[in-house]
């Protein structure tokens, strides 16, 4: 990750980052609303995302930063992006060409499946 990064300090001010110095990026279908992806994010992959329009993620496989269609061709265009109110979450709305998921499917939570719910079916309270 880089250790000098372009984004703004007011909004890297704003920002709780995990021990590894990244913060979740829910991606959402800017039309459907449709939840496509989650990735993460360092400072610089924010300030990269706010300055092109094309979202940019921290892949803690790899090591290295990457923008999403870059390699694949589907490509995110970023129409807005929000922060959660503890500041440890984004949003990003996307115009998505393309699957967003790696398998080729619309969205990840397609791909990974509905899980069942507790014995009766009931869902929590919380």
């Amino acid at each position: 990750m880089a250790t000098h990064s372009s984004l703004d300090p007011t909004i890297a001010a704003l920002l709780r980052r995990d021990d590894a110095g990244l913060v979740c990026a829910v991606v959402q279908d800017a039309t459907t609303a449709q939840v496509l992806m989650v990735g993460w994010m360092d400072d610089e992959a924010l300030a990269r995302t706010l300055r092109s329009g094309r979202a940019t993620y921290w892949s803690r496989s790899r090591g290295q930063y990457w923008r999403k269609g870059d390699t694949s061709g589907h490509v995110q265009h970023v129409a807005s992006v929000a922060l959660d109110c503890d500041g440890d979450a984004l949003l990003l709305r996307v115009h998505q060409t393309g699957a967003a998921c790696h398998t080729g499917t619309t969205s990840c939570f397609e791909a990974g499946g509905e899980l069942a719910l507790g014995p009766a079916g009931e869902k929590g309270t919380g």
